[in-house]
């Protein structure tokens, strides 16, 4: 098991005091359950996993009165167990297949025998099922895919040379050649392989790069069965949309365009299942905002907007098909610019930042504009090695100098510093 930073919040979590129950929430396959039971060896002398969907029959469990001793003794019949006050987590995995559980948590929590968390996919997106939601009861955790810190943790890298990275960031000075040239090998592999945990250990257990494309192609049949299952009258366009996210991402303005999935498309028709696939945390919405004024919610627009998928491994094996090793070599650059603005979204969604662009009559565009302090940082993303020319930038740098915080363009070079914009490499994004 790989190390992850959603075990540092777990540990604190269970030294709170009161505390309540821990839902773990976010897109399938990122690493949840294996992250609990990771927690669970480490911290507990028991562990209780009841997983829903893998044993429908501990439903019945819920079924009647809902309080601790009732449920705990329906579920030792059932042969789960043991249950020790104190020294016990319950680990309610899957738990949108038994929304009464979920309602059940207030009761549990309340009567403080054991401690809980709860896990699934698509939280939240079932809503209408869940008799009594316990408010109060639960604290929500997100989790994402391993971000590039995560996989080079994965790979073996040291902490003293993620410590170098990050004293060079706050320094403002270069890396060090040899580790620059090497930590950016790693951030290309990354951008092919991404972080999902099961491509993440075939990459790195097997010699066969077959298996990480498998990987990938299976949790992306996955998701297209949660559509399925889980989307009701929107799953056939909530499908359309997502197998649509790498081509607009391909395209030059990244823009995602509904006359491109239908002639005449209304936003009426495609705005429910596209919120049903961000609610899902399978994509990410980054809205235009109209002028350079904070906040950017006062000024979207959005019916402009671009959709980011949770994972760029998962749009290089969409986007790209059998070239990723052509990536992971630095052969060719088509379409690397879709994917390394993909994950430069991902670090920021995964941070708890809104995706927001600025656009001014289509000849300004800036990547990313976050609210930082009353002030606004832009953040700009070049694949290539032109990366110092940025027109755009430089326009909203002379109209709106008294608004700007700081001006960031990572692309391919070394840490630089040049008429009040740094430049930083691209795997460098993994510290915004």
């Amino acid at each position: 098991m790989y190390k992850r930073k959603v075990i540092q919040q777990l540990t604190k979590w269970k030294g709170e005091q009161n505390k309540r129950a821990l839902l773990l929430n976010g897109a399938r396959q990122v690493g949840k359950t294996t992250s609990v039971k990771l927690f669970a060896e480490e911290n507990y002398r028991h562990f209780v996993e009841i997983n829903f969907l893998k044993q429908p029959a501990a439903k019945a469990a819920f079924e009647g009165t809902l309080d601790t001793r009732t449920i705990v003794l329906s579920l030792s019949a059932m042969g789960f167990g043991p249950f020790v006050e104190g020294e016990t987590l319950v680990f309610f995995d899957e738990i949108q297949e038994c929304p009464k559980a979920r309602t059940a948590i207030k009761f549990l929590v309340e009567e403080g025998r054991y401690d809980y968390i709860e896990s699934g996919s698509l939280l939240g997106i079932n809503y209408k099922d869940i008799p009594s939601y316990p408010v109060g009861f639960e604290e929500e955790v997100r989790v994402y895919p391993f971000d590039f810190e995560e996989f080079l943790w994965a790979k073996g890298i040291s902490a003293e040379v993620v410590d170098l990275l990050h004293e060079c960031l706050r320094e403002q000075r270069p890396v060090p050649s040899l580790i620059h040239d090497q930590i950016s090998r790693y951030w290309r592999e990354y951008l092919v392989v991404g972080g999902m945990p099961d491509v993440v250990r075939a990459f790195l257990e097997q010699d066969d790069f077959r298996q990480v494309i498998r990987a990938q192609r299976s949790i992306m049949t996955t998701y297209r069965a949660d559509i399925a299952k889980y989307a009701g009258a929107d799953k056939v366009v909530a499908r359309q949309v997502l197998d649509a996210i790498p081509s607009e991402l391909g395209k030059q303005d990244k823009r995602f365009v509904l006359a491109n999935l239908e002639k005449g498309g209304a936003r009426r028709k495609y705005e429910n299942p596209t919120q049903w696939l961000v609610d899902a945390g399978l994509a990410y919405y980054s809205f235009n905002t109209k002028a350079f004024e904070l906040p950017f919610e006062a000024f979207e627009n959005r019916s402009l907007y671009k959709l980011y998928l949770v994972d760029t491994g998962l749009l290089c094996c969409m986007l790209l098909r059998n070239m990723q090793l052509e990536v992971m070599n630095g052969n060719i650059g088509v379409n690397e610019g879709a994917l390394t603005e993909n994950q430069v979204a991902c670090v920021l969604a995964s941070k708890g930042l809104p995706l927001h662009y600025y656009d001014r009559k289509s000849r300004q565009e800036l990547d990313f504009v976050i609210a930082n302090n009353g002030k606004i940082d832009i953040v700009e993303v070049k694949s290539g090695s032109d990366y110092r020319r940025h027109a755009s930038l430089d326009a909203a740098r002379e109209h709106f100098a008294d608004r700007i915080g700081t001006s960031i363009v990572f692309g391919p070079c070394n840490i630089e510093c040049a008429d009040g914009i740094t430049y930083l490499p691209l795997y460098m994004s993994m510290f915004l």
